[in-house]
């Protein structure tokens, strides 16, 4: 019976941000990419992933993703073989984060929501990436693919997500921490804190990359997930 491999997409992100990695990996194993547009909790969007999964099953998830991963992990450790979080963190929201993402949902609410994307992308992506129109015309396309009323749906459930470090030290399977080096978002701090809480875990620190690693980087990427998908 063939693996299965579920990808959990980042905030106002589709499945497109793990286009090389679905071509990449697809081969000998079932590919799926959780919905994370319906539900205004991370436990919903997890109990939501749990329902449509196999019983068994690897996960990934990056930034926003890799919350809902935690979250599975809490709802349903028993049914993860292998779980992979890419460019994200085990905190809670901060204060000041939370601030910032409401001052964003009220620019969606206001019907401005394409000025959104202008806020959030020198921070997204790599110096050496700002000025790329290819990249940057694939995460504006993901936006409006995801929409106004889900993104408010996401940020509020990212706003309300619990702490998971306290779940970090019972997780007892192989675990990939990934981050691109120039993550301004989640830096690489943020990731060895929770590489070092995971008994299991390998950290991969990946150069010339910013938060949208697995565009950014994607070779580097994709095979930091083979090594990940190898083992036993």
């Amino acid at each position: 019976m063939a693996e299965t491999l579920v990808l959990i997409p980042g905030l106002a992100c589709t499945s497109r941000l793990y286009e090389p990695q679905m071509a990449a990996l697809s081969p000998g194993r079932t590919i799926i990419v959780a919905d994370h547009t319906r539900d205004d909790s991370i436990r919903g969007i997890a109990a939501r992933l749990l329902q449509d999964a196999p019983e068994r099953f690897s996960l990934a998830g990056l930034s926003m993703g890799g919350y809902v991963a935690l979250e599975v992990m809490r709802q349903a450790p028993q049914r993860v073989e292998r779980l992979a979080l890419l460019d994200t963190s085990a905190r809670p929201d901060s204060p000041e984060a939370s601030r910032d993402r409401e001052r964003l949902i009220a620019l969606a609410e206001a019907g401005r929501f394409e000025d959104i994307h202008s806020k959030l992308w020198p921070r997204l992506v790599h110096p050496a990436h700002q000025a790329d129109e290819v990249l940057q015309e694939l995460v504006i396309g993901m936006m409006q693919e995801t929409g106004a009323d889900a993104y408010i749906r996401q940020q509020r459930a990212i706003i309300t997500r619990a702490d998971s470090r306290p779940l970090l030290p019972g997780i007892e399977i192989p675990t990939l921490v990934l981050v691109g080096e120039g993550d301004a978002i989640t830096p690489p701090d943020v990731a060895r804190e929770m590489a070092e809480m995971v008994e299991w875990a390998s950290l991969v620190v990946i150069p010339e990359s910013g938060h949208l690693s697995t565009l950014e980087q994607p070779e580097r990427v994709n095979q930091a997930l083979r090594l990940w998908l190898e083992q036993r």
